[in-house]
């Protein structure tokens, strides 16, 4: 039987990128899988497809995260659809990288109103609506570990995402649920690709011992191995996802 089998993850922000290939993987591993998307339509549906093809099970839900009716609305909708929600994998997230000097208050807002509040709004819902005995994989970032310039409002975005989730575990905790944090490193995605030179991502590439950055089939093996029961005594930590780099 795999892994995940009568499983139902909700993953959000999972109409590209890491999030696309971690919904792909929970259904290859048998999980029912929600595909949230904000703006993105023909990318979710796209992800659904591929999903559908390969004999899974999958929908497609729009909501902005950082509006907790929408995101009341999504737990809603995907409990009406699939009977429940069992894993929820907070993935959603925006980078913009500028010094603190010339950080707007506009560039601050929407980093934090997507991070964090996004997450705390699916943490509010997960409390009384996510399965007992299930699992939630918030997303943070291995930049944390370092000291680079330009990050510094979206590394405090995640600095908050693992405090959440510290928190988040020790409240529910008594149902059964574990909650955890990942954190990848530079992967390769058109979001993260975007404007780097071939110098810059070999610079970067050489910051871990594998000499690579990850494809994010990495991250989505990691997430597949805490949405299952093998990683139940796994609770209130953050994984490094980044081959060595940090």
């Amino acid at each position: 039987m795999k892994k995940l089998a009568k499983k139902v993850v909700l993953v959000t922000g999972a109409s590209k990128g890491i999030g696309a290939e971690v919904a792909k993987k929970l259904a290859e591993n048998g999980a029912k899988v929600i595909v949230n998307f904000s703006g993105s339509r023909a990318d979710a549906e796209e992800v659904v497809k591929s999903i559908l093809e390969n004999n899974g099970e999958a929908i497609a839900i729009q909501a902005d995260v950082s509006k907790s009716e929408d995101v009341k609305f999504l737990f809603d909708q995907a409990i009406a659809h699939f009977g429940k929600i069992d894993v929820l994998v907070n993935n959603a997230g925006i980078m913009i990288n500028k010094l603190i000097k010339d950080t707007t208050d506009e560039d601050y807002a929407r980093q934090f109103d997507i991070n964090v509040k996004g997450v705390f709004n699916t943490l509010r819902e997960a409390a009384t609506k996510l399965n007992d005995n299930g699992s939630i994989i918030n997303f943070s970032t291995s930049v944390n570990r370092l000291m680079l310039p330009t990050y510094g409002a979206y590394v405090a975005t995640k600095s908050a995402v693992e405090q959440l989730t510290r928190v988040f575990s020790k409240e529910i905790g008594h149902r059964g649920i574990n909650v955890n944090s990942i954190s990848p490193g530079p992967t390769n995605t058109a979001l993260f690709m975007e404007g780097k030179s071939q110098e810059t991502v070999d610079r970067l590439a050489s910051m871990n011992p594998f000499g690579r950055i990850a494809e994010p089939v990495d991250i989505a093996e990691i997430v597949v191995f805490l949405a299952s029961d093998e990683a139940k005594w796994i609770n209130a930590q953050n994984i490094g996802a980044n081959g060595g780099m940090a």
